[in-house]
């Protein structure tokens, strides 16, 4: 691989990896752009790219979550119960996602649906609605039905769920700490169940792509993950001395531009056909 590519991917990993642990997320959100444009450089298929970048960012997201959520379970903050409640719908929700539905989106209607979703996670990031007082998290029932939402719309993205889980969490009264904290937990399941998807459902169509495992690009993965299990317990330590309010303000901003240049690749998709 190109030096300069890999250098771009470690910095990008550090950087995920960080905010992972900082914010409770898998890093979908800010990786999933930065690898639409490394593998456009790259001059990978375009009819692959956006494939190619969600998938390699939900399975980097398997050894953040760990790093992560090990950092954040020293503190004591994992809310085990709400883990157990959710995982089995995720689970469900994640495997028709990334094993069939993923597959069948072309390109342009993958990079549409995800620059829709990170403009709608960057507004609910500046919102501070505050919950009813007397809200409590559903039973098990309801948990898993609202873990299957989460982990479908996440493999469509790439992204760990944290942008719903937390909200959702939060909504239910959980306090922001352990809301954050929970989601790092749920980010495991949401790209083992995803990441198993992906593989079966690109075995075909990447078969004469070297370095593609479905539609999981391992050098990439390779280079992503070296260094963001190393960031994540530094944002996961951040997280637990400093209040995040502003942090998330800047994150936001941030995602609204990454939303316009996936809006833009939508647009250059749409144009190309694919």
């Amino acid at each position: 691989m190109d030096p300069v590519f890999i250098v771009c991917l470690l910095i990008l990993g550090a950087a995920v990896g960080f905010a992972a642990g900082l914010l409770g997320i898998g890093g979908g959100m800010l990786m999933v752009p930065f690898l639409t444009m490394l593998f456009t450089w790259q001059k990978m298929p375009l009819d692959l790219v956006v494939h190619a970048a969600i998938a390699t960012s939900m399975t980097s997201i398997l050894f953040t979550s760990v790093s992560s959520v090990w950092a954040h379970h020293r503190k004591g903050a994992v809310r085990w119960k709400i883990v157990a409640m959710m995982a089995p719908g995720i689970i469900i929700g994640g495997l028709v996602s990334g094993g069939a539905v993923f597959a069948a989106l072309n390109t342009a209607w993958l990079s549409l649906a995800f620059a829709l979703f990170v403009g709608y996670s960057a507004m609910n990031m500046l919102r501070n609605r505050k919950p009813a007082a007397a809200r409590q998290m559903p039973g098990v029932a309801g948990s898993s039905a609202a873990g299957a939402g989460i982990g479908f719309i996440s493999g469509l993205v790439g992204a760990g769920g944290g942008f719903l889980s937390v909200p959702f969490m939060v909504w239910c009264n959980v306090a922001l700490h352990n809301a954050v904290a929970t989601s790092a937990a749920l980010g495991f399941p949401i790209a083992l169940a995803n990441s198993v998807g992906y593989i079966f459902a690109g075995l075909n169509e990447t078969s004469g792509q070297p370095g593609m495992l479905g539609y999981i690009y391992l050098p990439a993965l390779a280079a992503l993950v070296v260094v963001s299990v190393l960031t994540a317990p530094l944002g996961a330590k951040v997280a637990h001395q400093l209040p995040v309010g502003t942090l998330k303000k800047v994150f936001a901003f941030l995602l609204f531009a990454l939303a316009a240049y996936m809006l833009y690749k939508a647009g250059v998709a749409f144009a190309a056909g694919v």
